[in-house]
């Protein structure tokens, strides 16, 4: 069910990452995702995200951004499991984008989104599927 969500929401995404990116050509980019889960879509969202930016700054001649992305969900979450697939997931990433594909650094952040979780002016890009 978050697949099918995800995938019906990516034009809608896909058209605020690029406009953001586009706006700014930020040498970073922070992505959260609130209410990211444990399981086989921890990373879709943030995969979607990433690779639109990848694709627009190919056909901008730009320089790939670091990528900082904040992984948010209860403290009950599994972040022991997310955190053990992340090195899997980054070269995943950094086969299908290429030599020139940036840094891409994960944090989790446990807490309820419904309470201030990262600083002021700290993010550029904040993902939430079901948990708005």
């Amino acid at each position: 069910m978050q697949q099918k969500v995800i995938l019906m929401t990516r034009p809608i995404t896909e058209a605020a990452i690029t406009d953001l990116y586009c706006s700014l050509i930020p040498k970073s980019i922070s992505i959260a995702d609130l209410g990211c889960s444990s399981g086989p879509n921890t990373f879709l969202a943030v995969s979607e995200l990433i690779k639109t930016v990848e694709k627009k700054r190919k056909i901008l001649g730009q320089k790939s951004p670091e990528y900082h992305v904040y992984l948010n969900d209860l403290p009950s979450n599994d972040f022991n499991t997310i955190f053990k697939s992340v090195p899997r997931f980054q070269e995943n990433l950094k086969m299908q984008m290429g030599s020139e594909f940036g840094p891409c650094v994960f944090a989790g952040v446990p807490g309820s989104f419904y309470q201030r979780l990262f600083p002021a002016k700290t993010l550029h890009f904040v993902h939430s599927s079901y948990s708005l």
